[in-house]
């Protein structure tokens, strides 16, 4: 890959984005009309009813972008097989079944058959996982057949598609965190084919790029306060292209081909770079999974523990609980894309390392100032009893009132009794 390709994918990205960014208004008046509104309720934290359907403009973005990558010269080998326009027409039956979810509000069940079905199509059309590298007990590369290939492929999708959906909670978090992961897969898959293995990253490196432009054309509509919703069009059309790119960039070749073959490190990262890229939403997909079927309810169930919920709750604020996100999104991607073109290098991981201590401070911050706060309080609130004990007057009321209190003499109670009589 030279100069040409980096400005080709560069056209595509700003493709994507500029018709996204066109087309977002004229979805949101669309949605406003159709009542595709997402109401708030108690788990939420918006207010005000707010459109949905964000996706459609994404899709648009994403189809304007391929369109115009198959008149760029150096990417019109990516078209050479089908995965690209696989990807193209099971984003547009995902992103189908989120309209009618956002608008009608689908069950449960009848979401995760719609996403099996475009992950099915996604597989017929050329999309397969066809190598898994396991870098434990000497297993090495082990060689997918469509038994297992297949519905491997269809797995990782729908959860990925799943894991998009569920970390879609604050304004701009899900559009932010899958642009910083397409653009992590784009640098990933860019690399590939600079040391030669052009055939095998192309297609992802171009699905990555046009993906990333869209979420970036949408993230100004999206961000705190938000306009519009990407909604379900929007998150679950995210999470099969991140799946997309993830099996056709790390699932197509042996890793035991690598001129870094002598190296475990280069062999893994193939493995592990996805794990990476897609950490947070995964992470808080299984943390989901498991808080539910704990209580007896069903995996699929709404609720407000999601990680976006507890740094609100740790006291961070709308925005910054969204910038926390993005940051460890960014580091933990990056930082395993930087470590697979380095080979991990002892500075990158040194780097990394002191920027996971800053992350870990910059989360736990609002919680260590509520601490300070409160213990000073509390402080100042037992200086102020001392201060009132060790005052002269309140000394003097406290002896008035123990001679108050004093039993009283025999002629004193004599007297009272008298008194009593008398009345």
């Amino acid at each position: 890959m030279g100069v040409r390709p980096v400005r080709e994918y560069a056209v595509v990205l700003l493709t994507a984005a500029l018709v996204t960014f066109l087309t977002t208004p004229v979805v949101r008046m669309v949605a406003i009309r159709a009542r595709m509104m997402a109401a708030p309720r108690e788990r939420d934290v918006h207010v005000i009813p707010t459109p949905r359907g964000g996706g459609v403009a994404m899709y648009f973005g994403v189809a304007a972008a391929i369109l115009v990558a198959t008149r760029l010269p150096a990417l019109q080998r990516t078209f050479d097989d089908s995965q690209t326009i696989a990807v193209l027409v099971a984003g547009g039956l995902i992103c189908l079944l989120g309209v009618l979810d956002d608008r009608w509000g689908l069950d449960a069940l009848t979401k995760l058959t719609g996403q099996i079905a475009a992950a099915g199509v996604l597989v017929l059309l050329g999309v397969q996982l066809a190598f898994l590298f396991l870098p434990v007990a000497d297993i090495g590369t082990i060689s997918l057949g469509p038994d297992v290939g297949v519905p491997l492929t269809i797995l990782l999708t729908v959860a990925t598609v799943n894991a998009l959906n569920f970390i879609d909670g604050l304004d701009g978090l899900a559009a932010g965190v899958s642009a910083i992961a397409a653009l992590a897969f784009f640098a990933y898959s860019y690399h590939l084919g600079v040391v030669g293995y052009d055939d095998v990253a192309s297609a992802p490196a171009l699905i990555t790029a046009v993906l990333a432009g869209a979420c970036i054309g949408f993230l100004p509509h999206n961000f705190s306060p938000a306009r519009i919703f990407m909604g379900d069009s929007g998150s679950m059309l995210v999470g099969l292209m991140l799946s997309a790119a993830a099996v056709t960039a790390t699932g197509g070749v042996d890793p035991q081909s690598f001129d870094s073959a002598a190296s475990l490190l280069p062999l893994a990262l193939p493995l592990l770079v996805p794990i990476a890229i897609l950490f947070i939403p995964f992470v808080d997909l299984l943390m989901a999974v498991v808080r539910r079927t704990r209580k007896g309810q069903s995996p699929f169930s709404p609720d407000k523990m999601h990680l976006h919920h507890r740094l609100l709750s740790i006291g961070h604020s709308h925005r910054r609980a969204v910038l926390v996100m993005y940051f460890w999104a960014a580091l933990l991607s990056f930082g395993a894309v930087g470590l697979s073109i380095t080979g991990g290098q002892a500075e990158l991981l040194v780097a990394i390392a002191v920027l996971l201590v800053v992350g870990v401070v910059v989360v736990l911050s609002p919680r260590a100032r509520r601490a300070a706060r409160e213990a000073r309080a509390a402080e100042l609130a037992a200086q102020r009893e001392r201060s009132r004990a060790e005052h002269p007057t309140a000394r003097a009321v406290r002896a008035q009132t123990v001679a108050g209190q004093r039993p009283r003499s025999g002629p004193e109670q004599r007297a009272a009794g008298a008194g009593q009589v008398l009345r």
